[in-house]
């Protein structure tokens, strides 16, 4: 009873208010042309919190600074969103580049196909069905299992920000192994986490992180127990090990996140640059 009153009563809810919320801002932004046509309302921006476009541009500042990034390359995004990270690649991808990107929320990959694709013909958006309590509970295809719709070795740069933090381990398997079949060879990937390691461990119980991950659960850890997609963090062995497996390379250094309260950092998530040899 409690996951029907969610699902077809809290939701929608939740989804008005939203609207309500920031109707008058998105409105003042249009009137006063504050927000150009690749940004969303923000009433429409259903992840990720911050600024849309300046987090936009920091990433794709580390896609070319880390992951070499050339304008005439196939790139893949694994949970575009509402097209954060695309709009940016929008002035940078050639006509003999391409981006492909997937997601589960239906709103986010209509409002790209309608804003972004017809602007930029070699831009292209799919919904994938993957089940997800949150965001799409009635999914057809459960993460652990779910092929990306591509074919082998068809990106050279491929992109996750923010997906892994949200996954269970099975999940997250099926998704490295779905990566090192997409990669060209010398192919990279950028792929963002919570990890555990003796610094981040000692920060938490220090009571200096934002986040701390309390709960242990099917080989990771999370802050929920009730809810355990709503953040999870990986031992930085596991994954290293994984990386491993799926004969991608790590270009070292790893680099480490201020989530956990650490002074030196490059970002809030931990980012881990690979190559596939």
């Amino acid at each position: 009873m409690k996951n029907v009153i969610k699902r077809f009563i809290l939701r929608p809810i939740r989804k008005t208010l939203r609207r309500i919320y920031y109707f008058p801002i998105d409105t003042i932004d249009s009137l006063l042309g504050l927000r150009d046509e690749l940004t969303p309302p923000r009433e429409k921006i259903f992840v990720g919190a911050g600024d849309f476009k300046k987090i936009g541009q920091e990433f794709f500042q580390y896609f070319i600074e880390l992951g070499e990034l050339k304008s005439n390359e196939r790139v893949l995004d694994v949970g575009c969103g509402i097209g954060r990270m695309a709009v940016p690649l929008t002035n940078y991808l050639d006509k003999r580049g391409a981006y492909e990107g997937f997601d589960i929320v239906a709103d986010g990959i209509n409002w790209c196909r309608k804003k972004i694709t017809p602007k930029y013909p070699n831009f292209h958006f799919q919904l994938a069905d993957v089940l997800n309590k949150s965001y799409n509970p009635k999914g057809k295809y459960k993460a652990s299992e779910y092929k990306f719709p591509y074919q082998d070795e068809s990106f050279d740069f491929l992109f996750l920000t923010s997906v892994f933090t949200h996954m269970l381990p099975q999940e997250v398997e099926n998704y490295f192994s779905e990566i090192a079949r997409l990669l060209k060879r010398n192919g990279r990937c950028l792929i963002t986490f919570f990890l555990l390691n003796i610094e981040s461990v000692k920060l938490m119980d220090a009571k200096s992180s934002t986040l701390y991950f309390k709960y242990g659960i099917e080989g990771c850890r999370t802050t929920n127990m009730s809810k355990p997609e709503s953040a999870v963090a990986y031992e930085e062995k596991s994954i290293r090990s994984l990386y491993e497996k799926y004969k991608l390379t790590i270009v070292e250094p790893v680099r480490y996140g201020s989530w956990c309260g650490r002074k030196n950092f490059l970002s809030y998530q931990d980012i881990i640059i690979a190559v596939k040899k």
